[in-house]
C-alpha cells in the first residue's frame, strides 16, 4: 500500500522552504518555523528551569528542534540575561538558567507548565491532517486478505469490509455477542496501519498548547531512508483508538488540566488519520442520542468544533474512520438521520458449519491441543440442538480454553475427548 508521505532526498537536493513547509522539511532557523519566537523562547526557558544545566545540544533534543534553532533561542535568552554559559564541551556550550531567568520561568510556569517538544502551528496541523485523510488511502483485495488471514471469514464479508475501508466513511458492525465484531474492528485498523502518517508532539493555538502524540496510541512507523525531517512531528502508523462503555461526553472535548494548565487532545483528535472504534455502542455511560447529537455534524462534514477555556472555538479536522460495533438492534438505538451518515452497515451473523470447524482446528492448533475428530461436530450439535443457539465465532476459543485450564490444573497435556468436552460445556454455558 502506498504511503501518503514523501521523504526528501539528501539535503543537497532541495532548497529551504517557507515556514511550515511540512514535516518532511527540517527547519534550520527560527524564521523557518510556523510558530512565534516568543512561544519557543518561553518553552525553552521553562525546559531549562525544569531540567537544570544542560548543553545547547541537550536543549535541542528536548525541544525537538535543530541545533541551529536551539542556538538562536539560547543566544536570545543569553542576551536578555535569562541564561548563561557555564562551560564548554568541545565547541558546544553548557548552559544554565540565571536568577532572573528563574524568576521569569516561575511566572511562565504559573501560566502553563508545558515543557519539552516545541509545538507546530494549528494551521499546519490542519493542513497535514487533511493531506493524510483516510479517504485518500486505496485498499485492495490483497491488503484485506493479508490483514484478516488469521481469521476465518467469508469472501463476501471480506469484500464488504474492503469496500467500506475505501470509503473512508463510518462503518456500523452489528450482530449478536461473540461473533467477532470487536476483533474485526481492530483488524480493520491494521489494514490502514501499513500506511505511515505524521503526528505532532503538540499543537499551539493562540499561545495555548494541546498535546497530541500519545505513545500508548501512536506506534512508530519503520524508519524511512532519509532522516532529515521536522522532529516536532513523529512518523507513525495510522492510529487505532478504541473506547467502550467508559466513553463520556467529556472525553470528546479538550482535556484541560487545571494544575498543568495545558490541554491534551480528546480521543477523536488522537485518532485523526486512523480508526476510532466505538465498541459496545449503546452501552456507554452517555446515551446513544447524546453521542449522535455530538458527532452528527463531524461525521457529515469531517470537522469537529472544540472549545478552549475562555470560550474560543476551533475547527478541528475529523479525518478518521469511525467504526461502531454493537450487539443491540440498530433500530432501537438511534434515528434514521444518524444511520444516513453511516454509509456502510454490516451484519456479522452466525458462522457456517464449515467455518466453525476450521476455527476450532486453528484454535486447537494454536493452543497445541489434540482432539478426537468428532469433537467439533459434537459441540455444534450441542449449541444448535441442546441450547438452541446460533454458532458463534467465540465458542471454539472459549471451549478450548476451558479444556486447557482444566488440564493445567490436573497436570496433564490437554486433549479433548467427549468427557473433556462435556466438562468444558458444563462450565461455560448457562444452565
Amino acid at each position: 500500500m502506498a504511503t501518503l508521505t514523501n521523504v526528501r532526498g539528501p539535503e543537497s537536493e532541495f532548497t529551504r522552504g517557507e515556514p511550515g513547509s511540512g514535516p518532511e522539511f527540517r527547519p534550520r532557523s527560527v524564521e523557518e518555523l510556523d510558530v512565534r519566537q516568543t512561544v519557543l523562547e518561553d518553552i525553552a526557558l521553562k525546559t531549562l528551569y525544569v531540567n537544570g544545566s544542560m548543553s545547547v545540544l541537550g536543549l535541542s533534543s528536548k525541544l525537538k528542534l535543530s541545533y541551529e534553532i536551539a542556538t538562536e533561542l539560547f543566544n536570545k535568552m543569553r542576551s536578555t540575561l535569562l541564561c548563561q554559559v557555564t562551560g564548554m564541551t568541545g565547541t558546544i556550550p553548557q548552559i544554565a538558567i540565571t536568577s532572573e531567568g528563574r524568576s521569569r520561568a516561575t511566572d511562565l510556569l504559573q501560566q502553563s507548565s508545558y515543557t519539552g517538544a516545541a509545538p507546530v502551528s494549528f494551521e499546519n496541523y490542519v493542513t497535514q491532517t487533511r493531506k493524510q485523510s483516510v479517504q485518500k488511502v486505496d485498499v485492495h483485495t490483497e491488503d484485506v486478505e493479508r490483514a484478516f488471514a488469521h481469521l476465518v471469514l467469508s469472501r463476501e464479508l471480506l469484500d464488504q469490509l474492503g469496500t467500506a475501508l475505501n470509503s473512508g466513511e463510518a462503518i456500523f458492525l452489528y450482530g449478536p455477542s461473540g461473533v467477532g465484531k470487536t476483533t474485526i474492528a481492530e483488524v480493520l485498523s491494521r489494514v490502514l496501519a501499513e500506511d505511515a502518517v505524521w503526528i505532532p508532539h503538540a499543537v499551539e493555538v493562540d499561545g495555548q498548547i494541546i498535546t497530541v502524540f500519545d505513545s500508548s496510541i501512536h506506534k512508530l512507523a519503520p524508519e524511512s531512508e532519509h532522516q532529515e525531517y521536522d522532529t516536532r512531528w513523529v512518523r507513525c502508523q495510522r492510529p487505532a483508538v478504541m473506547v467502550g462503555g467508559e466513553l463520556t461526553i467529556e472525553m470528546m472535548d479538550m482535556q484541560f488540566n487545571p494544575s498543568l494548565r495545558y490541554y491534551a487532545a480528546p480521543v477523536q483528535m488522537k485518532a485523526n488519520n486512523g480508526v476510532l472504534i466505538i465498541d459496545d455502542f449503546g452501552r456507554q455511560r452517555l446515551r446513544p442520542d447524546e453521542l449522535i447529537n455530538r458527532w452528527i455534524v463531524p461525521l457529515d462534514r469531517r470537522v469537529d468544533f472544540l472549545t478552549l477555556v475562555g470560550g474560543k472555538k476551533i475547527d478541528v479536522p475529523f479525518e478518521m474512520l469511525v467504526v461502531f460495533a454493537s450487539n443491540k438492534d440498530p433500530a432501537e438505538l438511534v434515528d434514521p438521520a444518524f444511520y444516513r451518515r453511516i454509509p456502510t452497515k454490516i451484519h456479522i451473523g452466525a458462522v457456517p458449519d464449515d467455518q466453525f470447524c476450521e476455527i476450532f482446528r486453528r484454535v486447537a492448533e494454536q493452543k497445541q491441543v489434540t482432539y478426537d475428530p468428532w469433537i467439533p461436530n459434537d459441540l455444534m450439535e450441542f449449541v444448535k440442538n441442546s441450547i438452541n443457539q446460533e454458532l458463534r465465532h467465540c465458542y471454539p476459543r472459549d471451549i478450548v480454553n476451558q479444556v486447557c485450564w482444566a488440564a493445567r490444573y490436573e497436570g496433564k497435556k490437554p486433549h479433548i475427548d467427549r468427557p473433556a468436552l462435556m466438562r468444558a460445556i458444563d462450565s461455560y454455558f448457562l444452565k
